[in-house]
């Protein structure tokens, strides 16, 4: 199922809706009532419907077997879709593509002129051989498909990231390997957007990331949450195009650590729970800076992951508009 967070046209209130094709969604709690059910709090909202467990979701699947024809909306016209978890429990952005790592330190050995990797790169590289590495994102930053982004004022050098989300479905500590699987309520498209400029500086803290991805709509997912009895993450071709020109083309199964990885990883010791987001990092190829080409004021960027679908934001950048400038 493609489960999507939406609003109806005239109406600011977010919807849970689950999609019936390409063209029409259905609001699932519109259709719980129309069927005659009582109990529609699992249906209140996606978080609702995680914690609510498999139960709730074989009810919507009986919704979308036989949807009332008032709870159909037809997208567009006034339906708006907007990110599938507004504000998620928790965001982890971790690396598990190789390819990146590489790819992204080669990127930066050219803009800087060096003929070696510095000496991060290589601590990266050697702490990535051992475990997955990754940062929490700012959960409040979050925006969906179809928005637009306002580059920070600070930053000249504005980049995206094709990555793709998993979504945790219920609630576990020290889980093991094998159970890591059971543990996943569905995927998404994420891209976290990255001001590289303030990123090099901030990484010489040897802390992180922090105002390089910390901004006002940061975060971007959708269009929704495949849930995961309906994709095999890692065999999903990934493709980048700005203002309608293909950029990159990579592949999930190129990935290095796997979403059962992390679970079993980040678990250890520390409660993971329902509504938590685990971003798998860049696929190799899929961020402007290991292309040489960054974004300029009014890029339109869509990531597509095949089985998922199109996340679409445009970059704005007043700030370098006015000043007569270029990132």
């Amino acid at each position: 199922m493609k489960l999507v967070t939406f609003s109806r046209p005239n109406s600011p209130a977010q919807r849970l809706g689950v999609h019936l094709d390409d063209k029409t969604l259905i609001d699932v709690a519109s259709a719980n009532v129309e069927l005659g059910n009582p109990d529609g709090s699992a249906f209140l909202s996606m978080q609702a419907l995680i914690e609510a467990g498999p139960t709730a979701l074989d009810q919507v699947r009986k919704i979308l077997a036989s949807p009332p024809d008032e709870a159909l909306y037809g997208l567009g016209a006034g339906v708006r879709l907007h990110a599938p978890l507004p504000v998620p429990v928790q965001i982890r952005d971790c690396m598990c593509f190789e390819g990146h790592l590489i790819g992204s330190m080669q990127a930066s050995m050219r803009m800087a002129g060096l003929d070696k990797p510095a000496e991060r790169h290589l601590g990266m590289q050697q702490v990535f051989d051992q475990r997955p590495i990754y940062y929490k994102a700012n959960r409040f930053a979050v925006t969906g498909t179809d928005t637009d982004v306002v580059w920070p004022s600070y930053s000249r050098m504005m980049d995206y990231e094709l990555e793709m989300g998993c979504v945790l479905g219920k609630r576990g500590r020290d889980i093991p390997l094998s159970e890591a699987r059971s543990h996943i309520f569905g995927y998404t498209i994420f891209n976290d957007f990255s001001a590289r400029d303030t990123q090099g500086f901030e990484m010489l803290s040897s802390l992180g990331p922090s105002k390089s991805k910390d901004f006002d709509n940061a975060n971007a997912m959708g269009p929704c949450i495949v849930t995961a009895d309906a994709l095999d993450p890692y065999k999903r071709r990934m493709t980048v195009r700005v203002n309608g020109a293909d950029r990159s083309e990579g592949t999930s199964s190129s990935i290095t650590y796997t979403f059962e990885d992390l679970i079993h990883f980040i678990s250890t010791s520390e409660t993971l729970h329902p509504g938590e987001i685990l971003g798998s990092g860049t696929v190799g190829g899929g961020c402007g800076l290991e292309q040489g080409q960054l974004l300029q004021d009014g890029d339109l960027v869509e990531l597509e992951i095949e089985g998922i679908g199109i996340l679409r934001n445009r970059v704005l950048a007043p700030h370098l508009t006015q000043q007569g400038t270029n990132p």
